[in-house]
C-alpha cells in the first residue's frame, strides 16, 4: 500500500476540478443562492498565512452550502491599484503594471494549490481598464446628481513627492517614504458627499445587528456620530459678527467662561488682524497643522492663546472671552466651541491651564458642587443651578426649554450633527484610476463624455525618483478637447483613491464580463452578499464606503439593496512569537537553535524570544505558506488554520499543531486504504442496520451524533474547530471500536463503509483533496465535491439512558439519569454538582470511589 502522498493526490484533483469545471456557476433561478465572499487581496507579491486562514474559512463555507443544495457564488479577484506598485517600481526599476499583472500570476497559483473552489471565470483585477470604466461612468453619475463635488480641504503634503499623505503615511511628522518634514496645507480636491447618507448610514446598522459582530457595528456607529444638540450665537462687537457654536449640552449655557475657535476658523483669522495677532495665529495655526494626528488621538497638551476680543453671552450679555485652541477642529461641528469647564473635562483642564473661571450650573441632586474644590469635570446630568429663570430644572427639561428661548429670541436652534466627514478621493498619485473630468477656460469643469471612456491610464508613463506622478507631465494624457464646446482642455491628473475599486467590486462579480456596469438580473439575483469575511482592520474605511457605494448605485437604479453584505465574519490575526538576537536584530524561526541560539552567520548569540504578535516580515516571524504545502500538503495548512482557534479569534502559530494535523490526515487515510478493498463494493441500506451488536449500535449513534454536530458548528454556527474536533473524537472512537467489530461479518463492513463515508463527507470542506481521493478508493464514482451533505437520524442519535444509583458510605443517597456507558470520571463530576450529595460530603475527604458502570458509583468518605 503507497503512503499518503499530498503533493500528488493535491495536483491529482485541483486538475480534475478545473477540466471539469465543477465551481463554475451561474444565475439558476430555481435553486437558493449563497454568494460567499473574501474581501479580495492586494497583489503584494506572495500570499501570507492571514490570507490562508481568510480564505480557508470563507472556502469551507462555499463548500457546505454547496452541498446544502445552494447555488453558490464564490469568485476572487485582484484589488490591484495602489501605492505599492509605486514603491516597488521605485525601488525594483519595474512599471507599477508589470509588477502587478506578475503578482497576480504568481499568487492565483498559491491560491489554486489551496484548493479553493473558486470560480476562476468571473476572475478581474481592478487595474483593468475594463472594470475601471464603470468607475468612471459611476462618478460621472453621481458628480451629475450632486454627490460628487470638488472643494478645498486640508492634507498631509510632502512638499519632496509632490503628493498628499494619508494620516497613517506621516510618521512622527515626517514623510514615511522620504524623511521629509510633512506640512498641512490647503489644496483642491475631489469628494464624494457620503454626509448625505449619513442618517440612513447611521439607521440601517439595526438591519446588521445580530448579523455583523457588535464590535464592527459599534466603531461604525462611532465613526458617524450623530449629536443631537444646538447650534447658538454668540455676537462679537469687534468685527460686528456672529460666532455659531454646536453643543450637546445647551443645558449648560450658562457656565460658559470662554468660547474656542479653531485656528483654522475664518474669524479667528479676521479677529486676530483686528488684535494685532495675525502672525501670532499664523504661526501657531501652522504648529497645529504638523501635530494634527497627535492633537486627533489627544496625545498632545490642550493649549491656545487669548485672542484679545470677547462675544456677548447670548442670554447674560456678559463679556466672554475669546480664545483659538489646538483640540477645536474645523472639521467638526463648526470650528468653535463654548468652553463650560465645570461640566466638561477637556474645557475643565484648558480653564486650568489659563487661570479662566469655573461655574457650576449642573450639580446631582444629592451634592453641592464648589468650583474652588472640584478636582474634574461633572459631566452628568442633573438639576439646573445659577442659571437664571432656568434654575431648578432637570438638565434634561432645562435643555429643551433654553433652545425653545434662543430660537424665540433668533439668537439659535436645534440642530443634529454628524462626525462623518465627506469622502476624500483625490490622490496626487498615478498608479489609481484617473478622474474622468476636464478643466475647459470656456466651459469650466465638465465630465467626459460616456461613450469616451475609459479614461486610460497611460502605461508608457514612469514615475521619477521621488515617487512623483508623471500625469501632469504628460502631455498626450493632459492636452484634451472640451466634451462640451469643442475647445482645448486640460484633463484631471489626480486618481481615485484606491477605496473606491474596493466599494462596488462585489456587484461586479455577479456580472463580470457583461457589457454594462451591472446587470439587473444576475445583481437582483446574487445580492446581497450572503457572508462577508474579512480583517478587523477593515471595520471602518472599507466597509463604510462599501454601505455608502451600494446606496448611491441603488439610487442611481444600478441596485435594489439597501445594504450589501449581510453577514460579516471578522477574522483573528494569524500570531507567532518573535526572535531577537542583540547582534543582528529581528531573524527568522529557521535561524534560531533547538537550544535558544542565533544560528546566523554563525552568531551564537543568545535569542529573546518576544511574545506572540500579529506575524509581518518587518520582524520575521511569518511562514511561508509554500514551504508548508511543499512539506506538508495543502489538507494539512487548511486543517490547521480552521482547527487552532475560534475563527474570530487570534491564531497563534504552532510547529506541533501543523505536525498533529498532519498525522491526523494520515491516520484517516492509512484507516481508509487498509479497508478500501474490503468496502470498495460494499453497499448499504438503513433498513439493513436494524438488528446490530451493542458495541455496533453504539459506533453508529456515535457516527450520527457527530454529523449532526459538525453540521451545527460549520453552518449555523461558523465554529469550525469544533466541529473539527468532533471529527477527530470519532474517529479515535471509530478505530476503538474496530478493535470489537468482526469486519468478516457484512453488516460490520457495511456500519464501517457508512461510517468513513460519511466522516469523508463531514471532513471535506475543510480537507478536499484527501476527502476526494478516499471517496474513490472506497467506490464511489462521483465527485465528493458535489455530493450532498450526510444525513443523521435524530431518534438514532438519542442515548439510551439508565438510572445511576448514588450512595455515599454505602448508603443510598439519591439517583439520576445518565446516558448509557457513562465513564467513572464522568459520573463522578456529574455526582458531585447534586446539591443532596454536597451535602454529605460537606467538610470531607474523598477516600474511594467504587463504580459499577451503568448501575451504581459509591463515594466512600472519612
Amino acid at each position: 500500500m503507497k503512503g499518503y502522498d499530498p503533493l500528488a493526490i493535491e495536483s491529482k484533483w485541483q486538475k480534475i476540478w478545473e477540466e471539469r469545471g465543477v465551481f463554475k456557476v451561474e444565475r439558476d433561478v430555481h435553486k437558493p443562492k449563497y454568494y460567499v465572499l473574501e474581501m479580495f487581496p492586494y497583489p503584494s507579491g506572495r500570499i501570507h498565512m492571514g490570507h490562508v486562514r481568510n480564505y480557508t474559512l470563507g472556502d469551507i463555507v462555499a463548500r457546505v452550502k454547496r452541498m446544502k443544495g445552494y447555488n453558490v457564488l464564490h469568485p476572487m479577484g485582484w484589488d490591484a491599484f495602489g501605492l505599492p506598485a509605486e514603491n516597488a517600481a521605485l525601488k525594483q526599476g519595474i512599471h507599477p503594471a508589470k509588477w502587478t499583472y506578475s503578482n497576480i500570476e504568481y499568487m492565483k497559483i498559491q491560491l489554486k494549490k489551496l484548493g479553493f473552489s473558486y470560480d476562476w471565470d468571473r476572475e478581474f483585477a481592478t487595474c483593468d481598464p475594463e472594470y475601471y470604466k464603470f468607475e468612471q461612468r459611476f462618478f460621472i453619475e453621481l458628480y451629475e446628481k450632486g454627490l460628487a463635488y470638488r472643494s478645498k480641504s486640508l492634507v498631509n503634503w510632502c512638499e519632496s513627492c509632490q503628493t498628499v499623505l494619508a494620516n497613517e503615511q506621516v510618521e512622527e511628522g515626517k514623510c514615511w517614504r522620504c524623511g521629509e518634514v510633512v506640512t498641512v496645507k490647503e489644496m483642491e480636491g475631489w469628494f464624494f458627499k457620503i454626509t448625505q447618507y449619513a442618517e440612513e448610514l447611521l439607521e440601517d446598522l439595526k438591519k446588521l445587528d445580530g448579523y455583523w459582530p457588535e464590535k464592527v457595528i459599534l466603531m461604525q456607529r462611532n465613526w458617524i456620530g450623530k449629536s443631537e444638540g444646538a447650534e447658538i450665537n454668540f455676537y462679537v462687537p469687534l468685527i460686528d459678527k456672529q460666532i455659531t457654536v454646536f453643543t450637546t449640552r445647551p443645558d449648560t449655557l450658562f457656565g460658559v467662561t470662554f468660547l474656542a475657535l479653531s485656528p483654522e476658523h475664518p474669524l479667528a483669522l479676521e479677529i486676530a488682524e483686528a488684535t494685532s495677532l495675525r502672525e501670532k495665529l499664523l504661526e501657531f495655526r501652522e504648529r497645529v497643522r504638523r501635530e494634527r494626528k497627535k492633537i486627533e488621538e489627544e496625545l498632545v497638551e490642550k493649549e491656545g492663546f487669548y485672542l484679545g476680543a470677547y462675544a456677548l453671552h447670548p442670554l447674560t450679555k456678559e463679556e466672554i472671552p475669546l480664545y483659538t485652541a489646538n483640540f477645536v477642529l474645523m472639521e467638526y461641528g463648526t470650528g468653535a466651541i463654548m468652553g463650560v469647564p465645570a461640566h466638561d473635562q477637556r474645557d475643565f483642564e484648558f480653564a486650568q491651564k489659563y487661570r479662566l473661571p469655573i461655574k457650576v450650573v449642573i450639580k446631582p441632586e444629592t451634592q453641592e458642587l464648589q468650583p474652588e474644590s472640584m478636582e474634574s469635570a461633572y459631566e452628568g446630568s442633573g438639576v439646573m443651578v445659577n442659571s437664571g429663570e432656568f434654575t431648578g430644572l432637570a438638565s434634561e427639561e432645562g435643555k429643551r426649554k433654553i433652545v425653545e428661548k434662543l430660537e424665540a429670541l433668533g439668537l439659535g436652534k436645534r440642530k443634529i450633527t454628524y462626525r462623518l466627514r465627506d469622502w476624500g478621493i483625490s490622490r496626487q498619485r498615478y498608479w489609481g484610476c484617473p478622474i474622468p473630468m476636464i478643466y475647459c477656460e470656456r466651459c469650466g469643469i465638465v465630465p467626459e463624455r460616456l461613450e469616451n471612456l475609459p479614461v486610460i491610464l497611460p502605461l508608457n508613463a514612469q514615475i521619477d525618483s521621488r515617487g512623483r506622478s508623471p500625469l501632469p507631465e504628460l502631455k498626450e494624457f493632459v492636452e484634451t478637447t472640451c466634451p462640451r464646446c469643442g475647445g482645448k482642455g486640460r484633463r484631471e491628473t489626480d486618481t481615485f483613491d484606491t477605496f473606491v475599486e474596493s466599494s462596488w467590486y462585489f456587484a461586479r462579480f455577479t456580472c463580470p464580463k457583461d457589457p454594462q456596469p451591472l446587470n439587473k438580473e444576475d445583481v437582483a439575483y446574487w445580492l446581497p452578499v450572503d457572508q462577508y469575511i474579512g480583517g478587523i482592520e477593515h471595520a471602518i474605511l472599507h466597509l463604510l464606503y462599501a454601505r455608502f457605494f451600494t446606496k448611491a448605485l441603488r439610487d442611481l437604479g444600478y441596485l435594489h439593496i439597501d445594504e450589501p453584505f449581510k453577514r460579516l465574519l471578522t477574522q483573528g490575526m494569524v500570531i507567532k512569537e518573535t526572535y531577537k538576537c542583540p547582534k543582528h536584530g529581528w531573524i527568522y524561526p529557521e535561524e534560531v537553535s533547538s537550544d535558544g541560539f542565533c544560528l546566523k552567520e554563525g552568531c551564537g548569540e543568545k535569542v529573546l524570544v518576544g511574545k506572540p504578535e500579529k506575524m509581518s516580515k518587518s520582524k520575521c516571524n511569518v511562514v511561508d505558506p509554500d514551504r508548508l504545502i511543499e512539506k506538508y500538503g495543502a489538507d494539512t495548512v487548511r486543517l490547521f488554520v480552521s482547527f487552532a482557534a475560534p475563527p474570530e479569534k487570534d491564531l497563534e502559530w504552532s510547529d506541533h499543531g501543523i505536525e498533529g494535523a498532519y498525522r491526523f490526515l494520515r491516520r484517516i487515510y492509512n484507516l481508509v486504504a487498509e479497508n478500501a478493498d474490503l468496502l470498495r463494493e460494499v453497499s448499504f441500506s438503513e433498513e439493513e442496520f436494524k438488528e446490530l451488536t451493542p458495541p455496533a449500535k453504539k459506533l453508529r449513534r456515535k457516527l450520527h451524533q457527530m454529523v449532526k454536530k459538525v453540521h451545527q458548528d460549520f453552518e449555523e454556527r461558523m465554529h469550525f474547530n469544533t466541529g473539527i474536533a468532533s471529527i477527530m473524537e470519532f474517529i479515535n472512537f471509530l478505530q476503538d471500536s474496530l478493535k470489537e467489530l468482526d469486519l468478516r461479518d457484512e453488516t460490520n463492513r457495511k456500519l464501517l463503509k457508512e461510517a468513513l463515508e460519511k466522516t469523508l463527507l463531514c471532513l471535506s470542506p475543510v480537507c478536499p483533496h484527501i476527502c476526494e481521493e478516499l471517496w474513490q478508493r472506497l467506490g464511489n464514482e462521483s465527485l465528493i465535491a458535489q455530493e450532498s451533505f450526510p444525513q443523521w437520524s435524530e431518534e438514532l442519535i438519542k442515548e439510551e439512558t439508565i438510572t445511576l444509583v448514588i450512595q455515599v458510605n454505602g448508603k443510598v443517597r439519591d439517583q439520576i439519569e445518565v446516558a448509557s456507558g457513562l465513564a467513572k470520571e464522568e459520573a463522578l463530576e456529574l455526582v458531585m454538582q447534586l446539591p443532596k450529595i454536597q451535602k454529605y460530603l460537606k467538610n470531607k475527604t474523598i477516600k474511594n470511589v467504587v463504580f459499577v458502570p451503568d448501575k451504581l458509583i459509591n463515594i466512600v468518605v472519612d
